[in-house]
């Protein structure tokens, strides 16, 4: 039984992803089409007359398409162009543009130049595209699903000049209710990943549902002396803040995506046991646990969310239920 939903499981959690992200997009209408599986989105610099510029890639199995945020009320992304990945090559091209960690695609009718934030996402980026080409050729070949009018492969458009701060204020404001939440979407993946400058793959996705976590942790900030306790849910790569674990809406959220977890080092003055550190830039959090237990399985989930997957893990579940 359970090798039998092993194939209809995967399918659905696609499914459930194309849907959820046709709400971040606009400038398209049909995303989930039969056959087309997410694979990764996240934050590229797209190379242009203008420099570099900070563009949201999202990634399938038969195309790559590149978008800027809008300035809808929702905070959509706005599709400015598709690359099929059949008959696509790819290579990368830091010594023939001198832009760090660039890599070029090229296209049977066009070419991009694009740089990642650093090594490790250039290198996620690369592997991730080659294995969908390589899918694409040997599964696909030419997509027979004709381009939405007004998404052209490569369209001119205006491009956004303003280049919004992230604001640590805006990720982890309290919402008054799910309603609102859901009206404004300033706090999805798709936005978390646009101010860390990350990606994150339909593995991290997946990897996701299995690490959820909720229990009582005492939280201190970088500056303060106290530690508050607080009921505390891990879901969805964020955490999320309660005063106590009978409240029906948190007080705040931490989107964990780009953020790293260490253990405090001496100079930095903790002196209790069971505590972790979660810092992005200036930011940092420190959290204490009531046990070693529950100290182990904070940090093995949150590690879930802080660290990428491999492609191992992809390719696994894959390798019985092809394309």
């Amino acid at each position: 039984m359970v090798a039998q939903l092993h194939c209809p499981m995967i399918k659905m959690e696609n499914f459930q992803k194309l849907l959820e992200l046709k709400k971040d997009l606009i400038g398209i209408d049909n995303l989930a089409i039969p056959g087309r599986e997410f694979i990764r989105l996240g934050c590229l610099s797209k190379l242009s007359g203008k420099g570099l510029q900070q563009r949201m890639f999202f990634l399938f199995n038969d195309v790559l398409m590149y978008t800027s945020r809008g300035m809808t009320a929702a905070n959509q992304f706005k599709v400015h162009g598709q690359l099929p990945l059949y008959g696509m090559t790819i290579r990368e091209s830091e010594d023939e543009w001198g832009v760090p960690h660039s890599f070029t695609l090229s296209g049977q009718r066009s070419s991009v130049v694009v740089a990642a934030s650093s090594v490790s996402e250039m290198e996620k980026w690369m592997e991730d595209i080659k294995m969908a080409i390589d899918l694409a050729e040997k599964c696909n070949g030419p997509s027979s699903e004709p381009l939405p009018a007004g998404s052209p492969l490569v369209t001119k458009s205006s491009e956004d000049p303003t280049q919004e701060q992230e604001s640590e204020d805006d990720l982890s404001a309290s919402r008054t209710s799910l309603q609102r939440q859901e009206a404004h979407r300033g706090n999805t993946t798709v936005h978390v990943c646009w101010h860390r400058n990350t990606s994150v793959s339909m593995v991290d996705f997946s990897i996701a549902v299995e690490n959820q976590l909720s229990g009582n942790l005492l939280r201190k900030f970088k500056n303060s002396n106290g530690w508050q306790k607080l009921w505390v849910v891990f879901t969805n790569f964020s955490l999320f803040f309660y005063k106590t674990h009978q409240d029906d809406y948190p007080l705040a959220s931490l989107p964990l995506l780009g953020y790293s977890v260490t253990i405090p080092s001496e100079s930095e003055n903790i002196h209790k046991d069971y505590v972790f550190k979660l810092h992005f830039k200036s930011h940092v959090y420190y959290f204490r646990s009531e046990s070693e237990y529950t100290f182990e399985r904070w940090m093995e989930v949150i590690r879930s969310a802080t660290s990428s997957a491999s492609r191992t893990r992809f390719l696994s579940r894959k390798e019985s239920h092809p394309y």
